[in-house]
């Protein structure tokens, strides 16, 4: 059995979580819409230690994980509130009358 450490639950089966792709920097709010895809859908692929997001289906609680796709090891999870400490904030939709 796999655990991982959730800095919420603490030690538990990775049965629990959906790994929801890396971390990367989300592109500016005018980004074009091929940037938006690589954003979006392409993954790096690293082989060795990457940042993952990773949902804790029971709580609904977002973790990132740092492994190493290599030994499939995981080295340390954290709070995402670690690693993004401002708030993004996004313009309001236009409201049509």
């Amino acid at each position: 059995m796999k655990i991982l450490n959730c800095p919420l639950n603490g030690p538990r089966n990775i049965s629990e979580f959906v790994w929801g792709g890396e971390v990367k920097e989300h592109p500016a709010l005018d980004c074009t819409d091929e940037q938006w895809v690589d954003y979006a859908v392409l993954e790096n692929n690293t082989a060795g230690v990457v940042r993952e997001w990773w949902y804790h289906v029971p709580t609904a609680y977002w973790i990132i994980a740092e492994r190493n796709t290599v030994t499939d090891e995981i080295i340390r999870t954290y709070p995402a509130r670690e690693l993004f400490k401002d708030r993004v904030e996004f313009p309001a939709p236009a409201v049509k009358p």
